[in-house]
C-alpha cells in the first residue's frame, strides 16, 4: 500500500472528514441558491420602492411575516412577478404589514407552486454550477427540484456542436447504459431532435414518438418535452424531458418546463460528462450478488471517479445520494488510496490485481473492510473494483495455500466416488489439469513401485484408525521426471463414520536435495576444516619461529635493541611483516624492516624467502643501495610474484653512521634529546614493482643518547585517519615515552600506537650507547 506520510489522516477520520465536507458543500449549495434569490427579490424592491439593500431585505422580512409566507416563497413570488410569469399576476410590495390585501391570494395555489418552485430550482442550479459541479450534478438538481414533482423519470441535455451535432452534455434519472445509446446524434433532417432546433420552439408530445421515429426515453409510448436551450439569443442544446408513461401536457407544465429551460441552458456551461462507455459494465454489474463498481480515471488529474454501483455496491456505501460522477474520495475515502494504486498497476500491466482486505488494518469501530477485492482493467482509463462483504472461507484456504511453496489441496468425496485437486496438485504431478483427480487410494500407479507400502500405511491411518497422518513418496511423472512429495491428510467423519479425506501434496523435491546435497557439502568442509586447522598450525609456528612476537636479542656494538611483532586480527594471524638484526663480520650491524603485501602461507613464504636472502646479501659487504637492488631481483622471482616495501639499514660504531636505504617503506623515526623527527627516505620504488630497478640510499649521523624506531604500516594506519596524521600521532607518543629501560618504552610506544586495518605489525627501536 502506498505510503501517505506520518502525517496522514487515519481511515475512520478520513471518512469522517469527507462526510462533513459532502455535507457542507451541499449547505453552501443550498444557501448560495436561496441568497441569489433573495437578491434577486432585494433588487425588484429597490427598483420600485426606492429602498437601500438593507431596507429592502427588512421590508422583504416584514412583509413574509405579514402575509405568513416564507422569505423564499415571497422572493420567488416577487421575482416571478417582476419577470412577468404568467402564474403570478404581480404582489404589492407596498403593502403595510398586518394589512389584509394581498393579490396572491386570489392566484392558483397549484399554479403559484410550480412557479415558486420552478424560480427556486433555477436558484439552485445556479449555485450548483458555481461551486464546481458536474453538468450531470447540476441536472441532477435540476431534476430533482422542478422536474420530478411533475412526474418526469428523466433530463437529458444535449450540446450542440460546430459541426451540428447533439453530444450528450448531462444526464439525471437514467443508466449509464441508456447515456452511451445516446452520446451522439449525428446531425440530419429525419432526428427529430435536429427538427427542434431547427425550428426554435418547444416540441411536446403526450403520447411519446410517432412514426416509428426514435427519442431518447425508456419507453417508447412515454411524453416527450423537447426543449431548445438558448444562451445569448443563440440555440447553443436541446433538453428532452421524458416520462414513463402517456401524460397531458397541459399549459401549467408547459410554462414551468419553458422557465426550467432558461437554468437548463446554463448547464450546459458546467461541461460535459465523461462518456461512459463501455455499455455493458453497467448491465453486467447489475447481474452480480456481490459488490462491485465501474470506475474512470481522469487523465489530467490521475483521480477515479465512481461510473456506476450496483445495489449491492450502493448498500455497502450508505446509498450516497447521486454516488455515480462523485470521485471515488467521496464515497469511500478508507480505500481510495489503495484501489488507486491497485488500479494503476492492473492498467499498466493489463492484469487483475487483488488484495485480501482493504483497508489491511482494521480496528473495532471502523466501518467493515472490503475482503477478496479484485481489480480489473477494462481499458486504457477505466477498470471494475469486486470485492465480498465479509471473509470468503474458500479464497482465504487458497491465500494461505499459496503462501505456502508448492502446496497443493486435494479432498475425496468417498460417498460420491469424487475427488478434487487444487490445480498446483496437478503440476506436482505432471497430470493435464483437463484429466480427473485421482483419489488417494488410488495413487499408487503414480507412484514408484516401492512406496505402495507407504501409501497403504497411510490410508491405514486414515480409514481404520481414523486418525490423520503424512508420508513423503516419490511420485514418477509422465514426462519422465521425478519428484519426493510429502503427503498430509486427515479422514473427515460424519456421525463417526468416514465420509472422506482431505489433506495437502507438497512436492520437496529440492528440500530433499538440498539436504543430501548439505550433508555432502558438511562432511566435505569438516575434512577441509581440519586440515585447514593443521595447515594454519603449521605456518604459525613458522612465523613464531621466524618472526617471534617478543625476541630475545644478542649484544651488539654500540647498540641497544628491542623488538616488538603483534599479530593481525586472531582469523588473520599469519602475515607478511618481517624484522632483522643481524651483527655482521664487518663490525657493522645490520637493522632492517618488511612489509610483504597480503595474508596468509603465500605472504609468509615471501617473507622468509625476502628476509634469508636480505641476511645472506648483508654479508657481501654491498652498500644499503646495492642490498636493495640485488633484493629487489630476488623479489621478481619469488613464487607468487610478491610486492614489498623495506628499510635496509647498516650501522657503523665506529663513527655513529647509519647508512640506509628505503624501498617505498614508511619513514624511520629519530627521538633526540625529547624531541622526535622523521628522516626523509631516499625516493626509491617498492621492491618486486619492476625489474632492474635502481635505488639510492642516504648517511645520517647518530649521537650518544639517540633512539631510532622503524615499523611497518600496521602500527599507524588508521581506516578514518590520513597517513599524515596518523605518523603526527606517532611522533607525539615517542616524545611522551618518558625515561626507562629501552624494552619498557618499546613496549609503551606499542601500546599507545595502535593501527585499526587488521594488519600485523613490526616494530624495532635501537638506543645508540
Amino acid at each position: 500500500m502506498p505510503d501517505h506520510g506520518r502525517d496522514a489522516p487515519e481511515p475512520d477520520r478520513l471518512i469522517s472528514t469527507v462526510t462533513q465536507l459532502t455535507a457542507e458543500l451541499a449547505d453552501l449549495r443550498r444557501d448560495l441558491g436561496r441568497s441569489h434569490l433573495l437578491d434577486l427579490a432585494s433588487g425588484v424592491v429597490v427598483a420600485q420602492l426606492a429602498l437601500s439593500p438593507a431596507e429592502a431585505m427588512e421590508h422583504l422580512a416584514r412583509l413574509a411575516g405579514s402575509t405568513g409566507t416564507s422569505v423564499e416563497d415571497l422572493a420567488a413570488d416577487i421575482v416571478n412577478g417582476a419577470s412577468g410569469t404568467a402564474a403570478v399576476r404581480g404582489t404589492d410590495l407596498a403593502r403595510p404589514v398586518g394589512g389584509d390585501g394581498n393579490d396572491l391570494d386570489a392566484q392558483d395555489p397549484d399554479s403559484r407552486d410550480r412557479a415558486r418552485r420552478a424560480r427556486r430550482t433555477e436558484a439552485a442550479v445556479d449555485a450548483a454550477a458555481k461551486t464546481g459541479g458536474s453538468a450531470d450534478e447540476v441536472a441532477e438538481t435540476l431534476l430533482d427540484g422542478g422536474l420530478r414533482p411533475l412526474g418526469v423519470r428523466g433530463l437529458w441535455l444535449f450540446r450542440r456542436t460546430e459541426t451540428d451535432c447533439l453530444e450528450l452534455a448531462g444526464q439525471a434519472g437514467i443508466s449509464p447504459l441508456e447515456a452511451t445509446h445516446w452520446q451522439w446524434v449525428p446531425p440530419g433532417p429525419s432526428s427529430p431532435l435536429h427538427r427542434a432546433l431547427s425550428d426554435a420552439g418547444p416540441v411536446w408530445l403526450p403520447a411519446g414518438p410517432s412514426g416509428g421515429e426514435r427519442l431518447p426515453g425508456s419507453a417508447p409510448g412515454g411524453a416527450r418535452a423537447l426543449l431548445p436551450l438558448r444562451r445569448r439569443g443563440t440555440v447553443t442544446g436541446l433538453a428532452v424531458v421524458d416520462w414513463p408513461g402517456p401524460r397531458e401536457l397541459d399549459d401549467a407544465t408547459q410554462r414551468t418546463l419553458t422557465d426550467l429551460s432558461v437554468p437548463a441552458a446554463r448547464i450546459l456551461d458546467a461541461g460535459a460528462a465523461g462518456p461512459a462507455d463501455p455499455a455493458v459494465l453497467a448491465p453486467l454489474l447489475d447481474q452480480l450478488t456481490l459488490p462491485g463498481m465501474a470506475l474512470r480515471t481522469e487523465p489530467s488529474t490521475g483521480a477515479l471517479h465512481i461510473e456506476h454501483l450496483n445495489r449491492p455496491a450502493l448498500d455497502w456505501a450508505g446509498r450516497v445520494h447521486g454516488s455515480a460522477g462523485r470521485p471515488l474520495a467521496q464515497v469511500f475515502p478508507a480505500v481510495e488510496a489503495a484501489i488507486g494504486q491497485l488500479a494503476g498497476v492492473a492498467r499498466e500491466t493489463a492484469a487483475p490485481q487483488r488484495a485480501a482486505r482493504l483497508p489491511v488494518v482494521h480496528r473495532a469501530g471502523d466501518p467493515d473492510p472490503l475482503h477478496d477485492v479484485r481489480v480489473l482493467p477494462v481499458g486504457p482509463d477505466r477498470t471494475v473494483v469486486l470485492w465480498h462483504g465479509s471473509t470468503d472461507p474458500g479464497m482465504s484456504l487458497t491465500r494461505v495455500l499459496g503462501r505456502l511453496e508448492n502446496l497443493a489441496a486435494f479432498e475425496d468425496d468417498l460417498i460420491a466416488g469424487t475427488s478434487r485437486w487444487s490445480e498446483q496438485a496437478y503440476r506436482i504431478f505432471g497430470l493435464d489439469p483437463a484429466t480427473p483427480a485421482v483419489p488417494l487410494r488410488r495413487l499408487a500407479p503414480q507412484l514408484a513401485r516401492d512406496e505402495a507400502g507407504k501409501l497403504e500405511d497411510l490410508l491405514t491411518e486414515l480409514t481404520q484408525r481414523h486418525q490423520g497422518a503424512h508420508t513423503v513418496v516419490r511420485a514418477l511423472r509422465e514426462d519422465g521426471g521425478l519428484r519426493h512429495v510429502r503427503i498430509a491428510a486427515e479422514p473427515l467423519l460424519t456421525g463417526g463414520v468416514l465420509t472422506g479425506i482431505t489433506g495437502v501434496y507438497q512436492d520437496v523435491s529440492a528440500q530433499h536435495h538440498t539436504e543430501i546435497a548439505l550433508s555432502a557439502t558438511y562432511d566435505r568442509l569438516t575434512v577441509t576444516q581440519r586440515e585447514a586447522a593443521v595447515r594454519h598450525q603449521l605456518v604459525l609456528q613458522l612465523q613464531q619461529a621466524i618472526v617471534p612476537e617478543v625476541p630475545v636479542l644478542q649484544r651488539l656494538p654500540g647498540l641497544q635493541v628491542a623488538a616488538r611483532y603483534r599479530p593481525a586480527a586472531e582469523e588473520f594471524r599469519v602475515g607478511g611483516d618481517w624484522y632483522d638484526v643481524l651483527p655482521l663480520p664487518s663490525g657493522r650491524v645490520l637493522v632492517a624492516v618488511g612489509d610483504i603485501a597480503g595474508h596468509g602461507i603465500d605472504s609468509v613464504t615471501g617473507m622468509v624467502s625476502l628476509r634469508n636472502a636480505l641476511r645472506g646479501l648483508a654479508f657481501t659487504g654491498h652498500s644499503p643501495a646495492r642490498l636493495m637492488s640485488l633484493l629487489n631481483e630476488v623479489t621478481m622471482h619469488t613464487h607468487g610474484n610478491p610486492t614489498a616495501t623495506a628499510v635496509c639499514a647498516l650501522y657503523d660504531p665506529a663513527d655513529r653512521s647509519l647508512h640506509w636505504a628505503s624501498a617505498g617503506h614508511l619513514p624511520l623515526l629519530l627521538l633526540r634529546e625529547g624531541r622526535a623527527c622523521f628522516l626523509d627516505p631516499p625516493r626509491n620504488i617498492l621492491l618486486g614493482a619492476m625489474p632492474s630497478a635502481r635505488y639510492t640510499d642516504q648517511v645520517t649521523a647518530l649521537a650518544p643518547g639517540d633512539t631510532l624506531v622503524l615499523y611497518t604500516d600496521g602500527l599507524v594506519e588508521r581506516r578514518h585517519t590520513g597517513l599524515d596524521e596518523s605518523l603526527a600521532g606517532l611522533r607525539r607518543a615517542a616524545e611522551r615515552l618518558g625515561p626507562g629501560s629501552l624494552d619498557t618504552r618499546t613496549d609503551r610506544l606499542l601500546e599507545s600506537v595502535t593501527g585499526d586495518t587488521d594488519d600485523d605489525t613490526s616494530l624495532v627501536v635501537v638506543g645508540v650507547a
